[in-house]
């Protein structure tokens, strides 16, 4: 351990140094190598998302390292512990794609649990893969213990006959293929050249989405969100990042400190600016409920009217996450939104300054030349693209991405499917034709369990050339890869009795971003028959993790927490 001055004897780290009954916890601390001095160091977390389950998590251990030597290094003891991830990307199409949000609770639990557990005086959070983000965060306000996170990176993009690749571009093909529009090895070169090493996925996705936010709500260093992972300025950062940890433990600046409603209203900002994912409405639910703040389905339509869509990013436009970051970052946009009297310039970050203050050697205007970040005055779209749509299929609401579609309004039969697997083969398969809205059901938090992600129809819908003829509604999530005509996060759910799970084969729905409508064409006595009728299924699963989040998941409406008491 080091020698070095430690910065404050903490009250957290000072309950191992309180007489004799506590020599046998200074036993155990000294069999790994503390010396006395140490027990007057803050004892700092730092929770590590590295595994070799994914390329987004798999770069993660140099940036864990050289946080340890930050803590180390600025007066602290680092006490490394593991969390586990669940990879979107490889589990999409899958059971196991069930587990990717159960895996938010679980990443969230490991952090509360061991902070809380080994009493620490801080805790950095390391993660890469999509649900390490919300989890993390969530596990941190928990705790409420000085906090930081540090976002593993994004990935660089994969090159193929001079295009740039990503993971989207694999789901999309595979469409393409099935429509004949695609060779067998065009398919296979794109499989093989679309992620070309570590990060996470490429473009303004659920993982840079919420590394994005988090940039934005005050809870990682400026600048970070954006970087790429095999890039040493990642590396140092994570270094910086621990330094800054450091001193927020000194001036116990703690998690919900910082977040609050206003610093929350300007991460949703950002996520409208940058045309983030659809799973940022879900997740913000969660952290607002963690941090204690009170935070509706309702508000982000109310950020949504005023905040515009200032950058041109997938998936519904042209550049990637590496091509933000060049273009000025997440700081860049901030500062084109504060300007704007869109973000709050008040709200506390874990640097100690306001975001005002981390502003304001910002230029006004976006770099010339670039085209990735817009002038306010230059927008994509005047107003947000995460629209909350309500109505007889959603009273309680769902989400719809409606940017890069020419008009967000369709009225047309359902084609009912209570799986993903069997919406797949239909499209696949060419049976689903322009004008069909698609009803994807029994796949929401408590019915999926779980609620996965469907980018595999999705993707395939765009690869048919079906991507603004077709609609798609479900209670279940989209990937943050996801664009078209598509309506998720439906609630009621169709395993809690939604009137999702009172339609039929043949129904007409309307889906009308412009009115915020999502709406069954079914007169009400004719559902309130099939409601009578209407018998929950039986649970899928009976035992386990899937078991206990099916029985504690709150709705969608509600974030999915699993607390909701």
């Amino acid at each position: 351990m080091s020698d070095t001055q430690p910065i404050a004897i903490n009250r957290r780290s000072a309950n191992i140094t309180e007489g004799k009954s506590r020599a046998p916890n200074r036993s155990m601390y000294y069999a790994m190598g503390y010396q006395e001095g140490d027990f007057k160091k803050p004892m700092v977390g730092v929770a590590n998302g590295h595994s070799t389950i994914t390329p987004c998590n798999s770069g993660l251990q140099r940036l864990a390292d050289a946080a340890i030597a930050g803590i180390r290094e600025a007066g602290g003891n680092a006490q490394v512990f593991g969390t586990p991830t669940i990879s979107d990307g490889m589990a999409m199409g899958t059971e196991g794609m069930k587990y990717s949000l159960v895996s938010r609770e679980v990443i969230a639990d490991c952090i509360e649990t061991c902070v809380q557990g080994q009493w620490m005086d801080g805790v950095l959070v390391v993660g890469g893969c999509d649900k390490n983000m919300p989890g993390g965060m969530m596990g941190m306000l928990r705790a409420n213990v000085p906090a930081i996170y540090v976002y593993g990176g994004t990935i660089l993009p994969g090159k193929w006959r001079g295009q740039d690749l990503n993971i989207v571009s694999v789901f999309e093909a595979v469409g393409q293929n099935a429509a004949g529009r695609l060779s067998d090895a065009d398919l296979k070169e794109i499989e093989q050249n679309a992620i070309p090493g570590t990060g996470s996925c490429g473009g303004m996705y659920t993982a840079n989405t919420m590394s994005s936010a988090f940039e934005a709500l005050g809870m990682s260093l400026p600048y970070s969100s954006t970087m790429a992972n095999p890039h040493d300025e990642k590396q140092n950062s994570a270094k910086e990042s621990a330094k800054v940890l450091m001193e927020a433990i000194k001036n116990d600046l703690k998690p919900r400190d910082i977040v609050t409603r206003q610093a929350i209203e300007n991460a949703v900002a950002v996520i409208m600016a940058t045309g983030g994912s659809t799973n940022a409405v879900l997740h913000f639910l969660a952290i607002a409920h963690a941090a204690g703040v009170e935070w509706t389905i309702d508000d982000f339509e109310r950020i949504r009217q005023k905040v515009p869509v200032i950058c041109d990013l997938k998936p519904s436009g042209k550049y990637l996450a590496v091509d933000l970051h060049r273009a000025g970052g997440i700081p860049q946009v901030m500062k084109i939104l504060l300007n704007a009297g869109l973000l709050h310039g008040d709200c506390l970050t874990i640097t100690g300054k306001t975001v005002a203050e981390n502003l304001k050697d910002v230029p006004d205007v976006p770099p010339a030349g670039q085209d990735v970040i817009r002038p306010i005055d230059q927008p994509l779209y005047a107003q947000g693209h995460l629209a909350i749509l309500k109505g007889n299929l959603s009273p309680e609401g769902s989400v719809a991405k409606i940017t890069g579609l020419k008009n967000p309004v369709i009225t047309g039969p359902a084609r009912v499917f209570d799986d993903e697997q069997s919406a797949l083969k239909a499209i696949l398969d060419g049976k689903i034709q322009a004008g069909d809205v698609m009803v994807l059901r029994y796949l929401g938090p408590k019915g999926g369990p779980g609620m996965p992600e469907m980018l595999a129809p999705t993707g395939a819908l765009i690869g048919a050339g079906l991507g603004e003829s077709v609609g798609l509604i479900t209670d279940g999530r989209f990937s943050g890869g996801t664009w078209g005509m598509v309506v998720g996060h439906v609630a009621p759910e169709a395993a809690a009795g939604g009137t999702i799970a009172l339609v039929h084969e043949g129904d007409s729905i309307t889906i009308d971003a412009h009115q915020l409508l999502l709406q069954l064409n079914v007169p009400e006595a004719e559902l309130t028959q099939r409601r009578a009728a209407w018998k929950a299924p039986a649970p899928r699963y009976t035992r386990g993790v899937q078991a206990k989040f099916a029985f504690n998941a709150a709705s969608a409406s509600k974030g999915a927490v699993l607390d909701n008491f």
